[in-house]
């Protein structure tokens, strides 16, 4: 009961955070393996869980998408290669180096985070149509690996396509990371790599929190969200350092 408290807590905060500033994943998946929850599994169990509230941040940008239809299409390729990649090479990797290298990849996304202003504001601009669909291509496997920061990664790829409006961004921006995390997901179920318990309960507290994140979102403000969660992924990176 205690765990699913923890989890269910980490979930609902994460919805919040992720309809504010983006982030959420750094809380609940260590939220997951704080609870013993093997790292592979927790991390394909995360996957399966956020992918239900990614369709409602999805349909609330699709007026902003309408008008980027070439684009939408030509990066849903490579991100729906690259998300199977990343989940097929997550499910191969051993147990033991994934749990080594996640301080890492919880630490890179947290520099990611804190970084997100400064990235955005500086990306290049351009047609640059060729690195942009590697550039995805990319961004699918970290995803479709771990994901967290996916999409402060995805802005950088809009940007060198010459995308300026942020709304368009972050519309086309969800839209492939429901991609993403679709075809990683529903390797993970194929699999049987998930704890349906935990996505469940998860997934109810993901969507709750989205609803309150939007009410939250002019009262608190990104920047008061994203310093917060990048408070806790530095704590949290540390912690699992020095758990392993």
């Amino acid at each position: 009961m205690i765990a699913h408290l923890i989890i269910a807590a980490a979930a609902l905060l994460a919805g919040i955070i992720n309809a504010i500033a983006g982030g959420g994943t750094l809380l609940t998946f260590p939220a997951l393996v704080w609870i013993g929850r093997n790292p592979i599994i927790a991390n394909a169990t995360n996957t399966v869980a956020i992918w239900p509230a990614g369709v409602s941040g999805a349909l609330g940008f699709r007026k902003d998408v309408a008008s980027l239809q070439r684009w939408l299409w030509l990066l849903t390729i490579p991100s729906l290669a690259g998300g199977i990649l990343g989940a097929v090479l997550l499910l191969h990797t051993p147990e033991r180096v994934f749990a080594r290298i996640v301080p890492l990849l919880i630490g890179g996304a947290t520099i990611l985070l804190a970084a997100q202003e400064t990235i955005t504001r500086h990306l290049p601009h351009g047609k640059m149509t060729i690195f942009a669909f590697t550039f995805q291509f990319a961004v699918g496997i970290y995803g479709g690996y771990f994901g967290a920061g996916m999409g402060i990664l995805m802005l950088a790829a809009l940007g060198l396509i010459g995308l300026t409006d942020l709304h368009q961004m972050n519309g086309l921006k969800n839209v492939l990371g429901l991609c993403i995390n679709g075809v990683a997901a529903i390797y993970f179920i194929a699999r049987g790599a998930v704890v349906w318990s935990d996505v469940l309960i998860m997934a109810v507290a993901s969507i709750i929190g989205g609803y309150i994140g939007a009410k939250l979102a002019h009262k608190l403000g990104r920047k008061f969200v994203r310093g917060a969660v990048v408070a806790i992924g530095v704590v949290m990176t540390i912690a699992l350092f020095l758990r392993h």
